[in-house]
């Protein structure tokens, strides 16, 4: 059974929405290697239909570090509202075959973004892995991870880490 891993970028308060925003005054190459040791030993990625959308407007484009991977990697959009993806080796899957997928042999499939799947996957239980980068700064407005899950949900820390901006670097499993 292959694991499934989220990585994503919060806000002290929790925001998750934007980091395009907000996020970059903080990337260092500590981060840059804790974002590539999360990649590492992935061969799927995971993705909403929001992020999706946002990813293939970019990164068929670039050119810089992190775009080969990102556009030959093998993608699946979990979406009920998508027909079809055009961004290559990227098909479209229902919330359903999740659990399809990860039962399939191969390496780790990662989700990098994509709040509502992430949280969905949590909830349910099919998520093994969860590294959030929090981000020294309060924004005061924006879509939460934990927005009005309706349930306690315990979690393990089993790894953190500092980085000279002040961000931390912690992995939690369910």
């Amino acid at each position: 059974m292959r694991t499934i891993v989220a990585s994503l970028f919060t806000s002290l308060d929790g925001v998750t929405d934007e980091p395009g925003q907000w996020h970059f005054p903080y990337w260092s190459d500590e981060m840059a290697e804790d974002v590539e040791a999360t990649m590492s030993g992935a061969d799927t990625m995971l993705l909403g239909r929001r992020t999706y959308e946002g990813f293939a407007a970019s990164w068929p484009d670039r050119a810089d570090e992190g775009a080969e991977f990102m556009n030959t990697i093998t993608k699946y959009v979990v979406s009920a509202t998508l027909a079809e993806a055009d961004w290559n080796n990227t098909t479209v899957i229902t919330r359903d075959q999740v659990a399809e997928l990860k039962a399939r042999d191969g390496g780790t499939i990662m989700i990098s973004g994509s709040v509502s799947l992430v949280r969905s996957l949590l909830l349910a239980g099919e998520l093994d892995e969860l590294h959030l980068l929090v981000h020294p700064i309060v924004l005061g407005r924006g879509a939460r991870l934990f927005d009005d899950i309706g349930t306690e949900l315990p979690l393990t820390l089993t790894g953190s880490r500092t980085f000279g901006t002040g961000v931390l670097a912690l992995t939690y499993t369910r």
